[in-house]
């Protein structure tokens, strides 16, 4: 039996942080509750980071206020930093996911500061959370940095550690720009679910030079079951050079539909969800089932074929 496949939508964090033109937040709050009856196991909603720094995400609160819960799907929010942990504890997200890199150049572009500071700050989050909700840590540029390329395995396997120790209980390993293959994604999945059997790990992969979806099934084939992905692909970091959108959340899941996983995930719904989407950003996005349709939806025989056929 194949094991069943969970994915998070980042949409509305990841996806749209990286857009020019403001989207409302009635919109947002539109979008989000429409992805809550698809199916996911979790969505993450927002960022309480900022505003100057992602003036996209400046009604994070309003946003969390806004939407309506559905029963079963986790509702997390991104946290820079203590401040941004006090700012989102007062709208009960069901999760806190905390970010620093794995390279140092990128922490100081993303975060302002180094890593050892960065991780400093986040255990001074997860003490002042004090268990009183789920922490997720989330490790940026975990394949490779946009600056400083190849990030050694040593450096994640050292961080995870530390986080750990700290009751740490769930962690997500970042591709952030799109730098893993699928050999070094098999590697680093053995790695650290041999390493870490009480860790719930989550993978999260870009597409920059389209190796998401062959990353992905790498990651599936040893073991690995959460995943991120971002309605229509888009997204980006940035502070990461080159980034573009994140592996498509529709054609991720329902491709490991059709290989025989159980996703939750209701793929019309999804499309519909894509297509609206389209609609608010104002432009035709990287996904390609909402172009091509699933593989159902047949197309009629032309006249001179069904001539040739009866013939």
């Amino acid at each position: 039996m194949k094991n069943r496949i969970n994915f998070n939508e980042v949409v509305t964090r990841d996806g749209f942080q990286n857009e020019s033109l403001f989207i409302p937040t009635d919109k947002k709050i539109e979008l989000i509750n429409q992805l809550s009856h698809c199916g996911f196991s979790k969505i993450e909603v927002t960022s309480f980071t900022s505003p100057k720094a992602i003036p996209m995400l400046a009604d994070a609160t309003e946003v969390m206020q806004g939407i309506q819960r559905v029963e079963g799907v986790e509702y997390t929010v991104l946290i820079p930093n203590l401040k941004g942990a006090q700012r989102a504890m007062q709208v009960n997200p069901d999760e806190l996911n905390l970010v620093m890199s794995t390279s140092q150049s990128h922490n100081f572009s993303n975060m302002r500061m180094s890593m050892q500071s960065s991780f400093a700050s986040l255990a001074e989050v997860i003490h002042f959370v004090n268990q009183k909700i789920a922490i997720n840590v989330s490790l940026s540029t975990a394949f490779g940095c946009p600056m400083e390329g190849y990030v050694d395995p040593r450096v994640v396997i050292d961080l995870i550690t530390q986080f750990s120790d700290l009751g740490v209980g769930r962690l997500t390993i970042c591709d952030t720009t799109g730098m893993a293959n699928p050999e070094q994604v098999a590697q680093m999945a053995q790695l650290v679910t041999n390493l870490f059997p009480n860790i719930a790990f989550t993978f999260h992969f870009h597409n920059t030079r389209g190796m998401g979806l062959a990353n992905l099934m790498a990651a599936i084939q040893n073991g690995i079951t959460q995943f991120d992905g971002s309605l229509g692909g888009l997204g980006g970091c940035p502070y990461a050079p080159g980034a573009t959108g994140n592996i498509c959340s529709e054609d991720a899941i329902y491709m490991t539909q059709l290989m025989g996983h159980e996703t939750g995930i209701d793929i019309i719904k999804l499309l519909e969800s894509a297509k609206l989407l389209e609609n608010m950003v104002g432009r035709t996005l990287p996904g390609q089932i909402v172009k091509a349709g699933t593989i159902d939806c047949l197309h009629p025989v032309l006249g001179n074929v069904q001539e040739l056929m009866s013939s």
